[in-house]
């Protein structure tokens, strides 16, 4: 009866001064809540393992008050609890980590996200916040491990054979380590950002996710392209957006000999004027091509981004196209076919339309 009291008694102490350490906090955050605004949202975000950590903390004290090595069930739980204190330990640190890192990312996404350095630096730091979190759940599994004193052998033992491990597991992980490695030359060599318009395997889409492993493409249609992070150190892609995200669209237009190219180049100018998705930055009228029964005129436009370009070229098109048949409808692409007599000399010509 002794023992219990002595371990009730003890647990109540140390539980009491943690719930009190835990309501000092909670008045802290009310107090200088109105001085340091992001204070409440912090301690919001925390709280859970912050509480967990703290309990925990108090319940191991109350057992090392109590020490009872030859109950091995005592043992079991004073480790258990130590176990439980380093890993939520782990927990609240990644989570202040992952509060502080996504706080300076969201005032950089506030920024102007078509600067490529804006978003060259958030993914920078979303890249970091991943890799701390790994290296702390790291540190906390292997302190966590070290609590056992079997482990702690063998791990000198691993020490001493350091050199021959890491030749075997780099080869038996050399695909998840290049992965690895290629993920975090992606974020610090600037070769791609989140947010960057990219064509990847014949896909186009928007770089959405950079992990330590893969990168994901946000595809125009809303499916998502999961691409090794390696495909971007060891093959060639295209962006359109490295320094930044104007682009040159082109419309092509197949049309016939007759087409009048002054008032196409008229009412194409006429019509960008109008039109809010054009920057002002190029425009044109050109024949690229004129062979056959057609003449290729090429439409050049300018935008501010791939999307806006996107939808400036569909709208050129369709308007172009609907003038033509309104206004020139002689313009519109024929087939000319051209019979010979072997009887005559005469020429028999038959127009058709397709």
């Amino acid at each position: 009866m002794d023992i219990w009291f002595a371990v009730g008694s003890s647990s109540l102490v140390t539980v009491s001064i943690a719930i009190g350490v835990l309501f000092g906090i909670w008045l802290f955050v009310r107090i200088a809540r109105k001085k340091i605004e992001w204070l409440t949202p912090a301690y919001e975000d925390i709280r859970p393992r912050l509480r967990f950590f703290v309990l925990t903390f108090a319940l191991l004290m109350s057992t090392l008050v109590v020490n009872r090595p030859d109950d091995i069930w005592w043992v079991a739980v004073s480790q258990g609890l130590l176990i439980l204190l380093i890993l939520s330990g782990g927990f609240l640190i990644q989570e202040v980590v992952n509060y502080s890192v996504s706080r300076v990312i969201e005032r950089f996404e506030k920024g102007d996200q078509a600067d490529a350095e804006v978003r060259r630096i958030a993914t920078q730091l979303r890249l970091l916040r991943r890799l701390a979190n790994v290296i702390i759940a790291i540190l906390a599994i292997g302190l966590a491990l070290f609590t056992f004193p079997a482990v702690q052998g063998v791990g000198a033992g691993l020490l001493a054979s350091a050199g021959v491990l890491s030749v075997i597991g780099g080869l038996a992980a050399q695909s998840v380590l290049g992965n690895l490695f290629a993920g975090i030359q992606l974020a610090f060599s600037n070769a791609i950002r989140v947010g960057d318009v990219v064509v990847v395997e014949g896909e186009w889409g928007t770089i959405g996710e950079i992990t330590l492993s893969y990168v994901v493409v946000y595809i125009w249609d809303e499916r998502r392209l999961i691409v090794p992070s390696t495909h971007f150190t060891s093959k060639s892609f295209e962006t359109w957006t490295r320094k930044n995200s104007k682009v040159l669209g082109t419309v092509y237009m197949d049309v016939d000999w007759r087409v009048p190219l002054d008032k196409v180049r008229a009412e194409f100018e006429r019509f960008l004027k109008g039109n809010p998705l054009w920057d002002g930055r190029a425009s044109g009228v050109v024949v690229t091509d004129a062979r056959g029964g057609y003449v290729q005129v090429r439409l050049l436009i300018s935008a501010e981004d791939s999307s806006k370009q996107w939808d400036l070229r569909c709208e050129v098109r369709e308007h172009m196209v609907t003038w033509l048949q309104k206004n020139h409808p002689e313009a519109l692409p024929v087939s000319r076919v051209t019979l010979e007599n072997p009887d005559s000399s005469r020429k028999t010509r038959i127009k058709s339309t397709p």
